[in-house]
């Protein structure tokens, strides 16, 4: 499978008035996990693929990032020329011992601070839709929708990774 650094975005084809369903794509990405991890054996769910994450550690990293996606939303609110830079290592997920949680804990924690994410997505003031700030590791623009788009593409990176991982079990 391709890695998340690797793929490249446009996001021309995206408009404002595509907030709602971006917003619906990412309010339901804590059901997906959940469906797909549920029935897996723990050893399955934290299980590491030579030094790649466990499918554990994915979801752990999906909650991670939420944290980044909401001060992004609080640079567009801020009218920040450039968004806020991720952390290109993922040290918080490497080092937060995510196959040392019990899942139900990480399953919870994830559909809590995605709620909220989703909640302020809610409440999100139209006239904010139109905030445009530079990706830095992209180097583009990105409006909010297009943000968002981004966080669901890459949602489903590694809810592809956890279909692969628990697929070569």
């Amino acid at each position: 499978m391709r890695r998340w650094f690797d793929r490249s975005f446009s996001f021309e084809h995206l408009r404002e008035a595509d907030f709602p369903f971006v917003v619906e794509r990412l309010r339901g990405t804590p059901a997906r996990v959940e469906d797909k991890v549920r029935e897996l054996p723990r050893e399955l769910l934290t299980r590491r693929d030579g030094e790649s994450w466990s499918i554990q550690e994915h979801l752990g990293h999906l909650l991670d990032l939420d944290a980044l996606h909401d001060g992004r939303l609080d640079d567009y609110r801020e009218g920040a020329s450039v968004l806020r830079e991720a952390d290109l290592q993922n040290r918080k997920t490497y080092e937060a011992r995510h196959n040392e949680r019990p899942l139900a804990e990480l399953l919870d924690a994830f559909r809590r601070e995605r709620g909220r994410f989703v909640g302020r997505l809610e409440a999100w003031e139209p006239r904010l839709l139109t905030a445009n700030a530079l990706h830095p590791r992209l180097q583009q623009p990105m409006r909010v929708v297009d943000m968002l788009w981004f966080c669901a593409e890459h949602d489903d990176h590694h809810l592809a990774w956890m279909t692969e991982l628990a697929r070569r079990a």
